[in-house]
């Protein structure tokens, strides 16, 4: 069975500490992205995985088979790098088949590996080419390649997309999520690309300063952001984080005081636990409606910059308070600088965050 977990994992390097009492588990098939700032630990976590750090303290464990003291090339783990790796002078057929060698299959199975993986990965033409030959894009598709054709136990991938340009990116992205669907392979993906992350991964584990923060679902780290740095981190443009005051919660509606003005949303019950009255309210761009008439449930501010996007237009307003407010809205809502807003935020798109920084929900 092609799975990976990782038990209380730290790795220490003197004085400083990479990542902190780190636990994760990624199932057959499953496809995990390790997403989080430069720094954070994401790599160092992949490495511990493949077996080129070792773990400080904890446990790898890879298809059930704890994996601490074996070294990288007895894991049966397959590694695609942020760089190719590829030998210049061999053709991309015996760069693709380089690792078949240490099997010691017959020359008639490895020409037939070879032809499987350039068929799902679209290289059968460029075969008899040389690395400097081919684009950037075939590149990444021959380590790609290279990868599969042992039929590891699982997959690693360090940061794979970073040296390709946005159209590379968008037409890769979608090309080695389908050649891992159909692998049933446990996968770790190291981005700190979250529309990456999103894109690819089946769930996302985020990290910060050697911390996992939240695992989830796509779905599930954007609508429900486990704190505050998650809920800034993931979702572009990023999320209002606007400091409140909690006033009262009547069982349904929190009332505070934010931005200089009274405004009462609906709340999880949790709120009623709250022993703190200094909250953060988080409100993604995408969750304001600008209304004519201010009321208790509305936000005024005023236009500062515009900023077109296409199909959407980025809104930089300023509070009462000096405080800026992002809201996006479609390309037919014409407003100019100066004018004023009332915005209105959508209650199932709100989230309280503890003074702690975590988020308030039962």
């Amino acid at each position: 069975m092609s799975t990976i977990e990782i038990k209380k994992i730290t790795k220490t390097f003197g004085d400083f500490t990479a990542v902190k009492n780190a636990d994760l588990s990624v199932g057959a098939g499953e496809v995990v992205c390790l997403l989080g700032p430069s720094g954070c630990g994401k790599t160092t976590t992949l490495r511990m995985i493949a077996g080129l750090e070792r773990a400080t303290s904890g446990d790898v464990l890879i298809a059930g088979q704890r994996m601490n003291e074996l070294a990288p090339e007895k894991r049966n783990v397959a590694m695609v790098f942020q760089f190719y790796a590829l030998y210049p002078a061999l053709t991309i057929g015996q760069n693709i088949a380089m690792p078949l060698h240490f099997e010691r299959l017959s020359k008639d199975e490895i020409n037939a590996r070879i032809q499987k993986v350039a068929i799902i990965l679209h290289l059968t033409d460029v075969l008899d080419r040389l690395p400097g030959q081919v684009s950037e894009g075939e590149k990444q598709r021959i380590a790609v390649a290279r990868a599969i054709v042992r039929d590891p136990n699982c997959f690693l991938f360090d940061e794979p997309l970073s040296r390709l340009d946005v159209e590379l990116r968008h037409s890769m992205r979608g090309q080695i999520k389908e050649v891992l669907q159909g692998l049933s392979k446990a996968t770790v993906i190291v981005t700190h690309d979250q529309l990456e992350a999103l894109t690819m991964a089946n769930r996302i584990a985020i990290m910060r300063e050697g911390l996992i923060e939240q695992v989830g679902t796509p779905h599930e780290v954007f609508a429900k952001p486990a704190n505050v740095f998650v809920a800034s981190f993931i979702g572009t443009p990023q999320m209002n984080l606007i400091e409140a005051d909690l006033q009262s919660y009547d069982g349904q509606r929190a009332s505070l005081t934010l931005a200089g003005n009274r405004l009462d949303i609906s709340a999880d019950a949790a709120t009623s636990r709250l022993k703190a009255s200094k909250v953060t309210i988080g409100i993604r761009p995408r969750a304001f409606v600008p209304v004519t008439d201010g009321d208790s449930s509305t936000i005024p501010a005023e236009v500062e910059l515009i900023e077109p996007m296409g199909a959407e237009t980025l809104i930089h307003a300023r509070t009462a308070v000096g405080g800026e407010i992002r809201v996006v809205v479609t390309r037919d809502k014409r407003l100019k600088i100066g004018e004023a807003l009332n915005l209105r935020p959508d209650p199932t798109q709100t989230h309280i965050f503890d003074d702690s920084g975590r988020v308030v929900r039962s």
